[in-house]
């Protein structure tokens, strides 16, 4: 008979992971949204310029972030099996793999911005405020990647404070040199669009620098265990690949479905570009305190499996879902709520208001479905199964979205909001399927002889 489940104790968990990454990525966002309300005071169209800037920033994320969501596999449940030499062999393996992409993307913002810029819109105005932009971000990108990497691994093995931490005075800092750089403050030069990319510089140079000395200063050692990182024999980098795959195509593949559906919206009007790029701030709150809910996931869904207690993962796993879902149902009411005078603030008015509250309406209802389904693929992801999530969402993706969004912009030159709707509506079809594979339990695929044994006793008592 299987013990039964004490939520209380569940909830508290959560909260306790959940909460504080929710803040960070609060803070963040935020810090994102003052960032949009100053640069909005320039000009509608460098508020669409650093929106489309912010799509690339968006590529470089999926292209990186498929090694953390595999690195945070093997985290879970080495840190569950209390095993550090492949908890640091597995850190060492993903942050040479990130890096690689942050130093890639780099390149391309410093060397080429025309050409990135050529990718996403075929307005000219907007394109020459983009690559002032990109020529200076772009050296924000590889010290951005190596903080989201070792914030990974401290928040999986319980070190939440610090990434927080190093959060706060990172915003601090891009919203102090945004107003200094920007509107040419204490003596600088007015920069305007050049003034935001070198703020942001700074701050991915703040948050680097205080997750290190936090880290150093706490005596957590695992970031700086150099010589481990690269103990890797064959058998563990084919280890290490095959569960990382199923995740890196995935991520890869909706970078790429979503630089489709960024040049299709690049190729509408100015108002609506504009009100994209607000809207976009906006979907980091919610992503933000999404994010507090899949870290939760990755650490109390895959510790578990790891340790080999199969029955209480499951349960978690369950319960995670709708306890995501309720949250984010809160979080898009207020956000709704609010609309109004925030997106007069960000100077957003005529068709470009109206715009922005439609697409806010939008997503406040899909939201909740489509971050269930993001909750669930991460519980999979935790527990070993990287790979029935990300079919699913690569399928839908590609055989409904992108189609329904080209045709409808490219062809039909509908209007923006049908543009706009079109992509969510495979999320309630998918969250059908990813429910009934939650519940049959085929996703539990330890990698710890812990876990394999205590899948089996699971299996046998069901």
């Amino acid at each position: 008979m299987t013990e039964k489940f004490n939520l209380k104790k569940f909830i508290g968990l959560v909260a306790a992971i959940a909460l504080p990454v929710a803040l960070q990525n609060l803070l963040s966002t935020t810090g994102s949204m003052v960032d949009t309300m100053m640069i909005s005071s320039v000009g509608k169209t460098h508020v669409a310029a650093v929106g489309q800037c912010t799509q690339f920033a968006s590529l470089l994320f999926s292209s990186y972030w498929g090694f953390v969501g595999g690195g945070m596999l093997f985290f879970g449940q080495y840190w569950g099996a209390k095993d550090e030499h492949g908890l640091v062999r597995s850190y060492g393996i993903m942050l040479c793999c990130m890096m690689f992409m942050g130093f890639l993307f780099s390149t391309a913002a410093l060397v080429f911005p025309g050409v990135v810029m050529d990718i996403y819109t075929d307005k000219a105005d907007i394109r020459h405020i983009g690559i002032e932009y990109l020529s200076i971000v772009g050296f924000a990108y590889p010290m951005q990647v190596l903080s989201i990497g070792m914030s990974s691994l401290l928040r999986t093995t319980d070190r939440v404070r610090i990434p927080l931490y190093a959060a706060i005075a990172s915003v601090c800092t891009n919203l102090f040199f945004n107003w200094v750089f920007i509107f040419g403050n204490l003596g600088a030069p007015e920069m305007g669009v050049r003034g935001a990319a070198v703020a942001t510089t700074i701050a991915a140079f703040v948050n680097m620098t205080l997750i290190m000395l936090l880290a150093k200063a706490s005596g957590y050692n695992y970031l700086f265990m150099i010589s481990g990182f690269f103990k890797w024999d064959k058998e563990f980098i084919k280890l290490f690949l095959k569960k990382c795959f199923p995740i890196i195509v995935n991520e890869l593949l909706a970078g790429v479905g979503n630089l489709i559906i960024a040049v299709v919206f690049g190729r509408q009007s100015q108002d609506a570009q504009a009100a994209m790029a607000v809207f976009r701030t906006f979907e980091g709150l919610v992503i933000g305190f999404f994010a507090g809910f899949s870290n939760a996931a990755s650490v109390l869904v895959g510790t578990c499996v790891g340790a080999g207690e199969i029955e209480v993962a499951y349960q978690r796993a369950k319960r995670l879902v709708f306890l995501c879902q309720g949250c984010i149902f809160t979080v898009a009411a207020i956000m709704l709520a609010v609309h109004s005078p925030l997106l007069h603030w960000m100077n957003l008015d005529g068709d470009s208001y109206y715009y922005g509250t439609g697409m806010l309406i939008i997503y406040g209802i899909s939201a909740v479905i489509r971050m269930g389904n993001w909750t669930m693929n991460d519980s999979y992801r935790s527990a070993g199964d990287a790979t029935t999530g990300t079919v699913m969402e690569i399928a839908f993706m590609y055989v409904v979205v992108i189609p329904a969004v080209c045709i409808s912009g490219l062809l039909l030159k509908a209007p923006v909001l049908v543009i706009f709707l079109c992509c969510y509506i495979d999320e309630p079809i998918r969250y059908i399927f990813m429910q009934r594979h939650m519940y049959s339990g085929k996703w539990i695929r330890p990698v710890t002889p812990e876990g394999l044994n205590g899948l089996e006793k699971w299996k046998a008592g069901r």
